[in-house]
């Protein structure tokens, strides 16, 4: 883990943001505003990009009624719980 000051992340911005997207834990530390941890976002969870959840909730009702119509057997919350 590194801990800069904002002072630093201002002199070396692409070095700190290059260490952050390589899996590098990055604390940046301010005396006004606290302490932030730099962590890279995935195009998937980019900020203003919305998910279509449509195909999910789809998939997640024909498992339902299949289960209703004996077809299949959902995992109780402890069978999830124990693959994770």
């Amino acid at each position: 883990m590194i801990v800069i000051s904002t002072r630093d992340f201002r002199a070396n911005q692409t070095k700190f943001l290059d260490l952050a997207k390589s899996g590098e834990d990055v604390i940046l530390k301010s005396r006004s505003s606290g302490s932030f941890k730099l962590i890279p976002v995935e195009d998937e969870n980019a900020a203003g990009k919305k998910r279509d959840i449509t195909d999910d909730i789809v998939a997640a009702l024909r498992q339902v009624r299949d289960h209703l119509d004996g077809k299949i057997k959902l995992k109780t919350l402890d069978e999830v719980i124990d693959e994770l």
